[in-house]
């Protein structure tokens, strides 16, 4: 029995903290555990040799600054995460592993007017299917992420009201396929999500404060604060959609007039451009003729960015994040969207937050949520499961020093 400060459970502490560290990165060589843990580099050598031979982690040889060096991942057999994101009209599945690496990803059209249990239905079956497509066992799922476009209730994980999907409004997603699967489901919204998503494989790697601005049917962010997702007590926190740009504005699906969303998210916007373009126009469409030069489509682009941007910068003056990624179809746009957010910004943020900030697009485009949903797991996750089966209790002679 490990007793409070004994070499033990000293021990067993550091384990823990080098798996985390890695299980967080996706990969890490040992100089880098030792920087992130602040353990002592002979302690992360010896643990890493201990893990390595319990079967917890895989070491290959690399270089780091020209020298050569040993990169540390979870292994590939120790478990599988599954990320199922449902958007505006599609539903995305991928599997993947501890290593960070996706082994299967499929997307679908969903209808967005759908009951939430035929939605259930098709994420069940589609999760069936690239599970049996890459030989894994539903056994070992560790865990499923699992992505909805509307604000999840911390204390009740019931999605509250949204316009998105009408139909959800009140159900309880991750009891519905926690119950359908049989495995632990982590749910977030799909903002949240897009911040994760990139933090751990896009634009916002090294950021330990990022914002994630998704355009889309409709407006939100995704906030990262001291890397950790900010959801605040009702999990709201994030929507900047709803900031007030016009009180005599359009109304906004909330009720109010002239929220930032009324001005940016495609059921607003596309509207403006279809006496010139026919009104089947979608947002993907408005990107690629704008970039091809269309005057109406650089114009709605560029009203848009300025749009963003006025809200980017409230964010900044609040939160100050060293970085701003912009998601969602409109992200493809490129400078043609950023240059006017950064004008923008430069207006109306503090210029202090302003120096310190970067803005880029996402560099995952619509996989954004689903790699995020696969993050959520990797985050949540505990790390005894992986020790207790593969690493046995160290002698009390064993190095725990930092």
């Amino acid at each position: 029995m490990e007793t409070p400060g004994s070499q033990s459970s000293l021990h067993r502490a550091n384990l823990e903290r080098v798996v985390r560290a890695v299980r967080m990165a996706g990969s890490l060589t040992q100089a880098e555990i030792a920087r992130t843990t602040g353990l002592s580099a002979a302690t992360v050598s010896n643990i890493v040799r201990e893990l390595k031979d319990g079967g917890t982690v895989d070491v290959t040889p690399t270089s780091a600054g020209g020298r050569r060096a040993r990169s540390v991942s979870l292994s590939g057999d120790a478990g599988t995460v599954v990320g199922v994101d449902f958007g505006h009209s599609h539903l995305r599945v991928a599997v993947g592993n501890l290593a960070h690496q996706v082994l299967a990803e499929e997307a679908e059209p969903i209808d967005v007017d759908a009951s939430a249990q035929e939605g259930f239905d098709r994420a069940e079956a589609l999760v069936h299917r690239l599970l049996g497509a890459t030989g894994i066992r539903l056994e070992k799922v560790v865990g499923v992420g699992l992505g909805v476009p509307g604000p999840i209730d911390v204390e009740t994980g019931a999605l509250g009201s949204t316009a998105i999907l009408p139909g959800w409004a009140g159900t309880h997603p991750r009891e519905e396929l926690a119950e359908r699967l049989g495995v632990p489901v982590h749910v977030d919204n799909d903002a949240n999500l897009g911040a994760l998503g990139e933090k751990v494989w896009g634009s916002g790697r090294g950021a330990t404060d990022l914002a994630y601005i998704k355009i889309a049917s409709g407006v939100g962010a995704g906030l990262v604060i001291n890397n950790q997702i900010y959801r605040g007590p009702g999990g709201t926190a994030g929507e900047i959609g709803h900031i007030t740009l016009d009180e005599s504005g359009p109304v906004c699906r909330c009720g109010n007039r002239g929220c930032l969303e009324t001005f940016t998210a495609a059921r607003y916007v596309l509207p403006l451009l279809h006496s010139s373009h026919g009104a089947d126009i979608t947002m993907p469409a408005v990107v690629r003729l704008a970039r091809d030069g269309d005057p109406g489509c650089r114009r709605v682009v560029a009203d848009i960015g300025r749009n963003i941007g006025s809200g980017a910068a409230s964010l900044c003056n609040l939160l100050n994040p060293s970085r701003i990624v912009l998601g969602g179809d409109l992200a493809e746009a490129g400078d043609l969207l950023l240059d006017p957010v950064r004008d923008s910004v430069a207006r109306y943020a503090i210029p202090s937050a302003a120096r310190q900030l970067t803005l880029a697009p996402g560099t995952l485009g619509g996989r954004a949520e689903v790699l995020g949903a696969l993050a959520l797991v990797l985050s949540e996750m505990g790390d005894s499961t992986l020790l207790n089966s593969s690493v046995p209790s160290a002698p009390a002679a064993a190095s725990v020093s930092a």
